[in-house]
């Protein structure tokens, strides 16, 4: 059955969607990535500063795009539809309600940095956390203008664009890290704070070149009309906002599991702390490349559900789910072929090499769960089913994840291997259920 024709007709026209966000969603991750092992050339107290501030800041960012993430099964479904003017006023109020999102995040959490104190970490962490972070949550602003551009065309099945301003962006990322953190070409040595400064340049020119696309190229004509004050609707804002806000939840409930683990394992120690950032970055690059194919889901999903083909919704996301499955077994053999290699890229320490090396293996060893989880919260998506989800996400990471996780890690002394442990089984669940979930809406 899943090696049909009909089957293969939908493996291919999710890939070609796929592709391009993978990539794209790629892009976001890899600023972090960079960030971690260009800091860590500097030293371990800079790598863990990182590890926390991105702990913290990946909170902060997936709220965003959760609630950004709502336009896209709207737009697909109405694409499915052909309904060109609620196209445009999803683009319109979407644009809106992402930038008012983007200016709330980095004010609210820009005052609350100081807090950063009271979680216990080592005093010359938590000294270079707080700069750091607070250039990042300034990030979001540019980061949601580009989120609502991005969404509005992916919904529309145009996920090339984003691609290539997100690999363009990514290398000038890499670039500013370089000037930046080192104080090449005339500039002062800034250190972390001069990758989150890289951050926040690449992300202004992400949202300048995306808008520039939606707003100017001819295919955009019949949708840019409706672009004036007068067809803001809180009504529509509002519909956005009882999507994505679960959407949020969901995924500050995974990631926040992951990011807290993050603090958990920073009672250890900062050595502790430095290889949970290395194995981390590993295990987010290759979820977020499995995001791209969740992407592809909620695009092919909606818009079939939008042309009231029932059976194509079932199939398109089945089909999704077993891609990003394979998907992940492959990135999961890759990552235990490298473990010994991956770590040397981001420091020198062989403290902190060998005990990523071992975080590494946990890592490969979810990445199934990981895969199926991530795409079928997609495939939900895209029948705009999202408060289930999130409960979902709830128990499998809050009530399952992290209770085992310090468990092993506190009480049987396995530190940052038992704390990893927790978020394996915790995957585990939440692929589990969320597969059922899906399943509860296949036809007869």
């Amino acid at each position: 059955m899943i090696f049909s024709a009909q089957y293969r007709h939908h493996y291919k026209a999710t890939f070609l969607l796929a592709f391009p966000v993978v990539l794209s969603q790629l892009g976001h991750i890899l600023v972090s990535v960079a960030d971690s092992i260009m800091a860590g050339r500097i030293g371990t107290l800079q790598l863990a500063a990182a590890s926390l501030g991105n702990s913290i800041f990946t909170i902060v960012l997936v709220f965003g795009l959760g609630i950004s993430y709502s336009m896209t099964p709207l737009v697909a479904r109405a694409d499915g539809r052909k309904n060109h003017t609620r196209i445009a006023l999803i683009l319109l109020n979407g644009l809106v309600l992402n930038t008012l999102i983007g200016v709330f995040l980095f004010l609210v959490f820009y005052g609350l940095s100081p807090l950063i104190h009271y979680l216990k970490q080592p005093l010359d962490v938590v000294k270079l956390t707080i700069p750091y972070v607070n250039i990042l949550f300034l990030s979001m602003v540019p980061l949601m203008v580009f989120q609502a551009f991005k969404q509005f065309a992916e919904g529309l099945s145009l996920t090339r664009q984003s691609m290539y301003i997100s690999i363009f962006a990514n290398v000038l990322n890499v670039g500013l890290n370089y000037v930046l953190i080192y104080g090449k070409l005339g500039m002062p040595a800034l250190g972390l704070n001069g990758a989150a400064w890289a951050t926040l340049i690449s992300r202004v020119v992400m949202a300048l070149m995306m808008g520039g696309y939606v707003l100017t190229f001819q295919r955009f004509a019949k949708y840019r009309s409706y672009l004036s004050k007068q067809h803001l609707s809180w009504a529509h804002m509002l519909t956005m906002l009882k999507i994505g806000f679960p959407i949020s939840l969901q995924m500050i409930f995974e990631m926040g599991a992951f990011s807290f683990s993050a603090v958990m394992i920073g009672w250890v120690g900062a050595t502790q702390l430095a290889a949970h950032q290395i194995a981390l970055n590993v295990a987010s690059v290759t979820y977020m490349m499995a995001s791209g194919i969740s992407a592809a889901a909620t695009i092919r999903v909606g818009k079939l559900r939008g042309s009231g083909d029932v059976h194509g919704v079932h199939t398109a996301g089945y089909s999704s789910m077993i891609m990003g499955a394979l998907f992940m077994a492959g990135t999961g053999v890759l990552i235990i072929l490298a473990k010994e290699l991956i770590p040397a890229f981001y420091v020198k320490d062989i403290v902190v090499q060998a005990l990523a090396s071992k975080l590494l293996i946990i890592a490969a060893l979810f990445q199934i769960s990981d895969g199926v989880q991530v795409v079928a919260l997609g495939a939900l998506r895209g029948l705009e089913d999202v408060r289930v989800p999130s409960m979902i996400s709830l128990f499998s990471y809050w009530l399952i994840a992290l209770p085992i996780g310090y468990t092993l890690g506190f009480v049987f002394d396995m530190g940052a291997m038992g704390i990893w442990t927790g978020l394996l089984t915790g995957l585990s669940i939440a692929a589990l259920l969320l597969f059922f979930r899906f399943r509860k809406f296949s036809p007869a």
